[in-house]
């Protein structure tokens, strides 16, 4: 496993270990809430911190074994392209208020493809033995 990959890795699991605290304490934090600043039910968000935790078993995984990285890039790249959907939703425009922009929905979710992207590059350009 080259060493650049693992620690990209290792840095998505310290995020999406913020990302869980976040969603478990409530603290609606941009980065760490996609949607940070739309109704939301304390319920959700606790669903949401534990289901997280599942991308951090799998980065882990993936961090330890070059076997795994295909998975965890298409779980990721799926990710992305859930949140595109959400943000194109008619679900979305109902509970935005008048003016309200989806910019910052794009912004992390392009955070995400970039991730991914970053992690796609250094796993293809990986030194094949």
């Amino acid at each position: 496993m080259p060493q650049l990959l693992r620690f990209g890795f290792l840095v998505c699991i310290a995020y999406f270990i913020a990302m869980s605290i976040a969603h478990f304490f409530g603290i609606k934090v941009p980065l760490l809430f996609v949607y940070f600043d739309t109704p939301f039910y304390a319920y959700q968000d606790k669903i949401i911190s534990f289901a997280v935790l599942s991308y951090v078993g799998l980065f882990y995984a993936a961090s330890r074994d070059i076997k795994t990285v295909p998975v965890a890039l298409a779980v990721l790249a799926v990710t992305v392209l859930g949140l595109a959907s959400v943000n194109l939703s008619e679900g979305l425009a109902s509970v935005m208020q008048d003016g309200q922009s989806t910019w910052p929905y794009w912004a992390q979710t392009a955070l995400f493809a970039g991730i991914w992207a970053v992690l796609m590059v250094l796993y293809l350009r990986r030194p094949k033995v």
